[in-house]
């Protein structure tokens, strides 16, 4: 089954770009578009996209709060990558922690594109780890989120839950988590499972998130 994504953004150049783009791969199929965040609920319930490109700013309905609203309110919902034009920009970070699952660049590479969109719908490895990381430490509350340290401090991880998370953070895939703690893939997917459950994260990138934020990890 090929990956469906429904295209936001209220540039309709830039839709066509992403749409060109990703149609031109066998296994991605663009299934919708919207030109604003106010129209990706309806759509969302109506197309179920496996992932949502969306603009993280825009007139009405801003990619930040349009990810808030489709995980409160949508089942199962899709996975959310904010496309942005700058990098290094507290809207992204905000996004991230709102619930996006990464973000990706309107001036990226069409490999660039293809490859965030499939990594996001597979979600076994964090997208841009590095850029996260940059995020973390302009924008996070280095460490001083105390709602994160409470909910990190209930989490109650293993110290192999924990080393997980660690290497979750450094942007390791699971098959990479695995090579480096001599253990099996399924062992791997199922610390990163237990460590989901436990923070009450969505995905590795808000586990990942959380660990920034909680003073867990530092971003440096």
């Amino acid at each position: 089954m090929p990956v469906t994504v429904l295209l936001v953004d209220d540039e309709p150049l830039v839709r066509a770009g992403l749409r060109a783009v990703l149609e031109a791969q066998p296994d991605i199929e663009v299934v919708g578009e919207a030109a604003d965040g106010a129209a990706v609920i309806p759509l969302v319930r109506q197309l179920r996209p496996d992932v949502v490109a969306m603009d993280v700013r825009m007139p009405l309905l801003d990619g930040i709060e349009a990810t808030r609203a489709v995980l409160r309110t949508v089942p199962e919902p899709p996975k959310i990558l904010v496309v942005t034009t700058f990098e290094n920009d507290e809207y992204v970070y905000e996004a991230l922690r709102a619930g996006a699952d990464g973000f990706l660049l309107k001036r990226a590479r069409p490999a660039e594109i293809v490859h965030a969109v499939r990594l996001v719908a597979e979600g076994e490895s964090l997208l841009f780890p590095a850029s996260v990381r940059q995020l973390a430490a302009e924008y996070g509350d280095d460490g001083g989120n105390l709602e994160a340290r409470a909910a990190m401090e209930r989490a109650a991880l293993t110290g192999r839950e924990a080393e997980v998370l660690r290497l979750m953070a450094r942007g390791l895939s699971n098959a990479e988590i695995a090579r480096r703690l001599v253990v099996g893939t399924e062992t791997v997917k199922s610390h990163v499972s237990s460590v989901l459950a436990k923070l009450g994260a969505r995905d590795r990138t808000q586990a990942v998130i959380a660990a920034y934020e909680s003073g867990f990890v530092a971003p440096g």
